[in-house]
């Protein structure tokens, strides 16, 4: 924002040095004499072949403070002009965001007051800077509200605002409760119905323990019914001898 160097210059002048140096940081990086000659190279090196006066001014010729000034005068007043605008130039590309342009309304009355001092007319008392902008709105300037970007809760909160919180917490106090009926409905009929396997379990145990008991009643009737046979036979022997 080059709202320094158009207050020295004027916009279109100012537009033209900016452009002819290429941007706004390589007029700054120039020094005030070669802003003063900016236009004029052609001019410059054809006096320095030939030898000749070099040229008093470029661009800012067409500015208001050196064409409102007399023909003698005109070189001085180039260069006084040039030295300014270069200071306004490197606090225009150097600073960060919208400044007060008290700077540059002091450099122009500086130029104005040198102006009447050559034509020898009374430069009369110092201005103050004016701190309001051209281009500026004379009304309330609307500042960051940290309020309404934050997330805590504030005391000042109004009471509708408040209200509506509290009924959002209700809806899903009520919300969840129903989920975990449905949820609590929904797994109470299985386990019932998974009993009756553990059911069949159980007496499947029993069968395997009763068939097992009655092979073994078989197995120990036909063992008895052997004992009494070798009683019997060795009651015979007994006898036979």
């Amino acid at each position: 924002y080059q709202r320094r160097v158009h207050g020295m210059v004027g916009e279109l002048v100012g537009a033209r040095l900016i452009s002819h140096a290429g941007s706004l940081i390589n007029l700054a990086k120039h020094p005030a004499s070669t802003v003063q000659i900016l236009g004029a190279e052609k001019a410059l090196f054809r006096a320095l072949k030939s030898k000749t006066d070099t040229p008093k001014y470029g661009l800012i010729y067409h500015a208001s403070l050196v064409g409102q000034t007399n023909p003698k005068n005109k070189g001085k007043i180039s260069r006084v002009l040039a030295a300014k605008t270069s200071l306004c130039a490197r606090i225009d590309a150097l600073t960060e965001g919208k400044v007060d342009n008290t700077m540059g309304l002091e450099f122009r009355e500086k130029v104005e007051r040198r102006v009447a001092q050559l034509e020898g007319r009374d430069p009369g008392p110092k201005k103050e800077p004016q701190t309001q902008a051209k281009h500026e709105s004379k009304g309330t300037k609307r500042g960051y509200n940290e309020i309404a970007d934050s997330t805590i809760k504030t005391e000042g909160e109004p009471a509708a605002k408040k209200a509506k919180k509290e009924k959002k917490k209700k809806k899903k106090k009520k919300d969840k409760k129903r989920m975990i009926e449905e949820i609590s409905s929904t797994d109470t009929p299985a386990p019932a119905a998974a009993e009756p396997p553990k059911k069949k379990k159980k007496k499947k145990k029993k069968d395997k323990k009763r068939k097992l008991e009655e092979a073994q009643a078989t197995d120990a009737a036909p063992a008895a019914a052997a004992e009494p046979a070798k009683k019997k036979k060795k009651k015979k022997k007994k006898k036979k001898q």
